[in-house]
């Protein structure tokens, strides 16, 4: 079985075989599953299909269907996989993404995961900071400056009063660089994400976290227009009762998540406002 998946999935990717519209139709309806996990991990297609069988396998069985996992290993990948329909569903993080599937693709929202995304505002051991208003004027370190959470993190200071671009900002090309800085005296305060591996450790490794912003929703799901109202709805049931059965904890297991939340669609509708891209 893992075989065929594995076959079908890099004969789409080279163009042989295009899955969605034609064949989202009807009985025994073959469908697409893209998974993007963002810059982070260094997992190959096969782990990545792998990781996300089971997953595609619940879904399949709300919609009757067989489910292929394909990895978008690309941002570039994601998008025109989006924009051309070739993705019946995409699961995908930074949320950014489908959440643009969402306004400018006409994908429908599914559920995202929990625990919630967060910007984490954190300081080095030792720091004066005492709260969030005082980082005003402090050398700040956040990822690069096109990264997803470098914009979370500004969305936030930006509701706190404090512009980015009006400060001293060094933008890093890693979260565990943010960590770095702060170490070395570089910078004052530093930006993270909330799952991010530095922000786990940063506590345990003496550090403080400052701050801590709104959550927004993390790693959605979300289907391709195509897919009818009372399918998402099918999968929606079938993604909430994963808690229930052990079966469905090691599923949420394997893809590194608590369980889904099919209730965070307004926050997904204004995310990209929030983030002013």
């Amino acid at each position: 079985m893992f075989r065929v998946v594995l076959t079908m999935t890099m004969v789409w990717m080279t163009g042989l075989l295009a899955p969605g519209p034609a064949l989202a139709q009807g009985q025994g309806q073959q469908l697409v599953l893209g998974i993007s996990e963002g810059t982070s991990g260094g997992l190959d297609h096969a782990q990545v299909i792998a990781k996300y069988q089971g997953l595609a396998e619940v879904i399949g069985r709300a919609m009757k269907a067989k489910v292929s996992v394909v990895f978008a290993r690309e941002f570039k990948q994601l998008e025109e996989g989006m924009q051309t329909g070739r993705f019946d569903l995409v699961m995908a993080r930074p949320s950014d993404y489908p959440a643009r599937g969402m306004r400018d693709y006409g994908y429908s929202y599914i559920a995202s995961t929990k625990p919630d995304g967060q910007c984490f505002i954190i300081v080095p051991k030792g720091s004066a900071l005492k709260t969030i208003s005082e980082v005003k004027g402090k050398r700040i370190a956040l990822p690069e400056q096109i990264a997803y959470m470098s914009r979370f993190c500004a969305a936030e200071l930006r509701d706190k009063g404090i512009l980015i671009g009006k400060e001293n900002v060094q933008f890093v090309r890693e979260q565990a660089a943010v960590g770095f800085y702060l170490d070395n005296t570089f910078a004052d305060v530093g930006g993270v994400a909330s799952y991010s591996g530095i922000a786990k450790k940063w506590e345990k490794d003496g550090g403080r976290i400052l701050h801590k912003s709104v959550p927004q929703p993390y790693f959605p799901l979300v289907a391709h227009k195509r897919i009818k109202p009372e399918q998402v709805k099918a999968i929606q049931q079938e993604l909430l009762a994963l808690t229930a059965s052990d079966d469905g904890k090691e599923v949420l297991k394997r893809i590194g998540v608590e369980q889904f939340d099919t209730g965070s669609e307004p926050r997904m509708r204004e995310l990209l406002k929030w983030l002013a891209i």
